[in-house]
């Protein structure tokens, strides 16, 4: 009995380790988390459920397990944001850019043990807070945070993004020669 309990434990050790940081069936699939904290809320495990209240300012962003040391973007994409606002279990559901964000740097500081991440810049997409509307039932909407690494003189224009309200993550990539997200995680928040 003690030896099963311990394979199970190991067990499930290994699954959480192996559990993607971004949503079942998002893509691109990211396995290393990057940790989100808002005020004192540190979202540790993805999909979180945070109050409308809890994510009205931009949150901090880092890593708890190493300090990473280059040159990020970082952006916050809805996953579920209804196409027909009337009628919102009618019809297929868009995505929403939340944020887009370049010139992340380490900060040499570290709040609720979170290696922490800053910029000075706020675009070219500054943060909105989510604001998803009250469905019936209740819909929680996933909010995917994906970190890329960039050079220090990476610049990207308004222009480059496209639209925000469906917009297409897989096209950006390819327009501002973006690699892999190296770093991502979400939350739901519910209207």
């Amino acid at each position: 009995m003690f030896l099963q309990s311990i394979a199970s434990g190991l067990l499930l050790a290994g699954l959480a380790a192996a559990q993607a940081a971004t949503p079942p069936g998002f893509s691109p699939e990211v396995k290393e988390r990057l940790d989100v904290v808002f005020g004192t809320k540190v979202v540790t495990v993805p999909g979180t459920s945070l109050a409308k209240a809890e994510t009205g300012k931009q949150p901090t962003i880092g890593t708890s397990d190493v300090a990473l040391n280059g040159t990020y973007v970082w952006l916050l994409i809805d996953q579920d944001v209804p196409s027909n606002f009337q009628n919102p279990s009618a019809g297929a559901r868009r995505t929403n850019l939340h944020a887009l964000i370049s010139g992340f740097k380490a900060t040499g500081q570290t709040v609720n043990g979170v290696f922490t991440l800053a910029s000075s810049s706020t675009g070219p997409i500054t943060y909105t807070g989510p604001a998803p509307p009250a469905e019936n039932p209740p819909y929680a909407h996933r909010y995917v945070s994906l970190l890329y690494e960039t050079t220090s003189t990476f610049t990207v224009s308004r222009t480059q993004v496209g639209q925000t309200f469906g917009f297409n993550l897989a096209t950006f990539v390819t327009a501002a020669a973006l690699g892999k997200p190296i770093r991502g995680s979400y939350f739901n928040v519910t209207g």
